[in-house]
């Protein structure tokens, strides 16, 4: 039994495999071939994209979906521990895909659970099938993983999927630069695991600065769910604004991607450009979820 919790769990082939198995569900998205499965949604925080693709994905390989997306309608309401939901919620299913906002919690879920555990985000540690998933959007707009520029830019503090992404276009000999203001920069941590690697970065507090020298522009928003200062979110919540205007000497094959929901980061008027991609990214997220599924219960 295999879990994913991390995006280190992969492997560099395992990567490779699930994109490649995207891509086929991409040009069929309707399979049966997981019909009698059941497999748990338990969202103990809010989402939009990763839910319902998730739910999707269940839904067009033919297993069912049980599972909640608010846990105050829950027994954890009740005092409920984490270890309980998760052992009581085992007995019925064959897979549980989690998002909770406590760091680790996937982790240990996975710890107590007999089942195949994904990890859809917990707290601002890591969110491995986003990660999946834009992976195979760079890959379907740039015709390779390997040797690109990314540029990502906002909160690279707490926004687990600048974590997972930095971590998972290790094996493809990227180069980055780190957009963020002083309070939001990228964690030590992963500083450190890039020059255990060899891996070039370039930090800076100016979108304009380095705009124009990347192959992807990885925007995120300022996340005011990870703040504990309120005063410390309304210094940085409207620090980077992208509009149209902006994008006049910006490399013919930039792509602009972004996990969302966007709040002011990138404009409205970007989204006519050639250069947004971030819709259709979120579309990926049904077939690359499709394919983690698969690959966990052995089918694919």
């Amino acid at each position: 039994m295999k879990s994913l919790i991390s995006i280190r769990d992969f492997s560099k082939e395992e990567i490779l495999h699930v994109l490649e198995t995207a891509r086929e569900f991409e040009q069929n998205r309707v399979q049966n071939f997981l019909e009698g499965k059941v497999i748990a949604s338990l969202f103990f925080e809010p989402s939009t994209r990763t839910r319902l693709s998730f739910e999707t994905a269940i839904n067009r390989l033919g297993a069912k979906v049980i599972g909640f997306s608010d846990a105050s309608n829950t027994s954890q309401s009740k005092g409920e521990t984490l270890k309980d939901t998760i052992k009581m919620v085992n007995n019925y299913v064959d897979m549980i895909v989690m998002r909770h906002p406590l760091e680790g919690s996937s982790r240990y879920a996975s710890e107590v659970a007999t089942v195949p555990v994904v990890n859809a985000g917990d707290g601002a540690n890591q969110h491995p099938s986003q990660t999946l998933l834009d992976l195979y959007s760079i890959l379907q707009t740039q015709g390779t993983l390997e040797g690109l520029t990314i540029n990502m830019v906002g909160d690279l503090k707490y926004g687990r999927t600048t974590h997972s992404l930095l971590q998972a276009m290790s094996h493809f000999n990227p180069k980055f630069i780190f957009t963020a203001p002083e309070e939001l920069k990228m964690p030590k941590e992963y500083k450190d695991f890039l020059d255990r690697r060899g891996i070039e970065y370039i930090e800076t507090t100016s979108l304009n600065e380095y705009l124009n020298d990347c192959d992807i522009l990885y925007m995120t928003r300022v996340q005011q769910e990870r703040f504990t200062d309120l005063m410390e979110y309304e210094r940085v919540k409207d620090v980077y604004t992208l509009n149209a205007s902006m994008l006049g000497n910006v490399r013919d094959n930039m792509k602009i991607l972004h996990p969302l929901p966007r709040v002011t980061e990138i404009d409205q008027d970007v989204d006519d450009t050639k250069y947004a991609y971030y819709f259709k990214q979120a579309e990926n997220g049904l077939y690359v979820r499709m394919a983690i599924i698969s690959y966990l219960l052995g089918y694919r």
